[in-house]
């Protein structure tokens, strides 16, 4: 048994972080859109499915990571802290921007559009997604746990969340529609060029899931993560460790799924029951692991995970790029009517159908599946070279 007593880095924290990477690629990139497997798959509306913790439990472990770091400022609001969380969340957003532009610059070339008019036009970009809300959470986030002490944090939490709550009951924020006021806000400030364009039941309309407003809601979300990372790094014991995270986790899930009969789970408004459930059950996870990996020192199982770990927002990006690439390269296959396909569509009808024995949903899967094989085998060079890429 390895009950190590320390206050440096956590390998549980590494592999959670891994795990979420890998979740989110895997559910970012199947074969076809139209054959998943329900697990596979974000909640249309109300409601959580695995997928949908993917991406509040990278916010949580980034909150986690960012008390870390901000320990050498000694929790100050330095200049030097500042420039860098302002200089980081700047570069992280324009990444962000920099990947839907390429998407957008090469679908509008497959469709024949002059080069000049498909580089240079940006009135369509999406202006928000994952990168985006990274940024703009990571920067708040941070501002804010450096100019506040952790009990003003928390009760900034619960006033934040509770306002919250009220707004989307009161402003038919529970409701997918044109009128609901995440769709408005964002209507009236990015418009709709600039939206993502949501499809529920047949009906689309221009929503946002990572929408201006709803990103409040998600600031809090990192910083109850900042907030396990002071409880996490007051103990130097990993036992008092995991309780105080099991006795966190276990709190904030059962409040959250007992709010959720007023208040439903829903990510793509990230509700406040969502930011309760999330985090309440990325910190018992996180306790877990904890125990399995840095307690009982089961480390051998988890190697894969730790090479997406170890560089997250660049397997992240190296993930979203290549699936742009992927669906921008043609190669000949003649049973389609324009004798070419996508790189991707080729390599899921050509060899993971029959791999799947025609089965299009399990094809499908085996396609994701190969997909974080092949972005594991960049991330493992990287880290068995010990390149940390640090964005």
């Amino acid at each position: 048994m390895n009950n190590k007593k320390q206050t440096g880095r956590l390998l549980a924290l590494d592999i959670l972080r891994g795990i979420t990477i890998a979740g989110m690629i895997l559910v970012n990139n199947p074969g076809s859109w139209g054959h998943i497997y329900a697990p596979l798959e974000h909640a249309p509306w109300h409601g959580l499915t695995p997928t949908d913790l993917v991406f509040p439990f990278f916010m949580f472990i980034m909150g986690v990571s960012t008390y870390m770091s901000l320990r050498k400022y000694d929790f100050r609001l330095s200049r030097a802290a500042v420039i860098k969380i302002v200089r980081r969340s700047i570069v992280i957003f324009f990444i962000g921007l920099a990947i839907a532009w390429l998407s957008l610059t090469l679908r509008r070339l497959g469709g024949g559009r002059p080069v000049a008019e498909a580089v240079f036009n940006f009135d369509h970009i999406r202006m928000l997604g994952v990168m985006p809300r990274l940024a703009i959470c990571y920067g708040v986030g941070s501002l804010l746990a450096l100019s506040m002490s952790r009990r003003a944090l928390a009760w900034l939490i619960g006033v934040v969340l509770v306002a919250y709550g009220l707004v989307l009951l009161l402003c038919n924020g529970l409701v997918f529609s044109e009128e609901n006021i995440i769709s408005v806000i964002d209507r009236a400030v990015l418009g709709t060029d600039h939206m993502y364009a949501d499809t529920i039941d047949g009906v689309t309309i221009k929503f946002d899931p990572e929408g201006l407003l709803s990103t409040i809601p998600s600031i809090c979300h990192m910083l109850i993560g900042f907030l396990c990372g002071y409880l996490l790094m007051q103990v130097r014991d990993n036992r008092d460790r995991i309780c105080r995270l099991f006795i966190v986790g276990t709190v904030l899930t059962f409040a959250g799924f007992l709010l959720s009969y007023g208040m439903p789970i829903n990510k793509k408004i990230w509700s406040p029951t969502f930011v309760l459930t999330t985090c309440g059950l990325a910190s018992s996870l996180l306790a877990l692991l904890i125990w399995i990996i840095d307690i009982r020192g089961h480390k051998r199982w988890c190697r894969f995970f730790e090479a997406f770990g170890v560089n997250p927002l660049f397997m992240y990006c190296l993930g979203a790029v290549l699936t742009i690439l992927m669906s921008f390269i043609k190669v000949p296959y003649a049973a389609a009517s324009a004798g070419s396909i996508s790189l991707k569509g080729w390599i899921y009808k050509a060899v993971c159908m029959p791999l799947a024995a025609d089965d299009a949903t399990l094809a499908s899967f085996i396609f994701a599946i190969a997909f974080v094989a092949f972005n594991w085998c960049i991330g493992y060079i990287l880290y068995k070279k010990k390149i940390y890429i640090k964005i």
